[in-house]
């Protein structure tokens, strides 16, 4: 890496705080500057991790001269209007998923990139990951055959709270969004856009989706099977299987991806770095940036694109609808 980048924080929650902790241990990314909308919300988050700067004005900070990339961290219904607000003060940035609410918004951020000929790119820092790189070669070597099935989980059993932003559909609340996207992002990566799309959701109280299973359909006969809930007992899992083996691994843990030939058993193991592993995608974003490019090779905006137009066809199958956006 060429230099050293000056990171702030635009909303200051539960996740920018793991981003933080990761960025932190990193020898070319200066933690400079947070963002919120309640300064004593930033300048608490500068003391935790030690940044420099904090503001309590979004438009202060990403006028601050000396910021060079900004993490965006609030709800996804605000993803289109804070990348806007980067993007013209010339400020790359890296935007949590969901990049958006529907293809529309994700458009409109890629073409502001492209006007401003500033970096942009969605956080989805699964692909950056040693485990999911070594996934990808394993089949991309194809010992196994061509990959026919997949089966992608991820569930966690939360107190149901109504002010909560996981069910505010106001704020793009609901399971799918949230983590129902990282099932989606697998089999998008793995097997490509599905040509068929069926659902069956679960709504909350709110109007929310507390849970919904989707399958998906390709023309040459390969099948994806998918589920997200916030009402079911903790599961993460991916299970993959070929014409001559499976691939099962669990997708945010350290340990080893399972591989069964034959009914033969088979550990792989991969070093998984001291954290979750968003460090990977930081520094990834780093050596974009002394490239001077405007998207990442390997997660291109076309990438979020298509990610978006799929999650838009799932919520119409699934009638979840968000005000203000739909």
């Amino acid at each position: 890496m060429k230099k050293s980048y000056n990171w702030a924080i635009l909303g200051c929650g539960k996740i920018a705080k793991k981003f933080s902790l990761e960025l932190k241990g990193l020898p070319n990314a200066n933690l400079y500057a947070t963002a919120s909308r309640n300064i004593e919300n930033a300048k608490s988050f500068a003391n935790e991790f030690g940044f420099e700067k904090a503001y309590g004005s979004y438009v202060e900070m990403v006028k601050d001269p000396n910021v060079d990339v900004v993490y965006i961290a609030t709800p996804h219904t605000l993803h289109l209007e804070h990348t806007l607000l980067c993007l013209q003060h010339k400020k790359a940035v890296l935007c949590e998923k969901a990049f958006a609410i529907n293809k529309k918004e994700v458009q409109q951020m890629i073409d502001a990139s492209k006007q401003y000929n500033t970096f942009l790119m969605e956080a989805f820092w699964v692909i950056f990951r040693p485990k999911f790189k070594k996934v990808l070669a394993i089949m991309n070597s194809e010992d196994l055959g061509k990959l026919k099935f997949v089966k992608s989980d991820f569930m966690f059993n939360g107190e149901f709270n109504p002010e909560n932003r996981l069910y505010n559909i106001d704020l793009g609340g609901g399971s799918l969004l949230d983590i129902g996207i990282y099932p989606v992002f697998t089999a998008l990566m793995l097997l490509g856009k599905p040509d068929n799309i069926k659902t069956l959701p679960h709504f909350s109280s709110t109007g929310s989706e507390e849970s919904i299973s989707m399958l998906f359909g390709y023309k040459n006969g390969e099948t994806a099977v998918l589920s997200s809930s916030f009402d079911a007992s903790y599961k993460n899992d991916v299970e993959l299987s070929f014409e001559k083996g499976c691939i099962k691994y669990h997708r945010f843990s350290g340990d080893p991806i399972e591989l069964n030939i034959n009914n033969t058993i088979q550990e792989i193991s991969f070093d998984a770095g001291p954290y979750m592993g968003y460090q990977f995608e930081a520094i990834h974003v780093m050596e974009c940036l002394d490239k001077q490019l405007i998207e990442s090779p390997i997660l291109s905006n076309k990438v979020s694109l298509d990610l978006m137009h799929i999650l838009d066809a799932v919520r119409k199958d699934a009638s979840i609808i968000y005000p203000n956006h739909d």
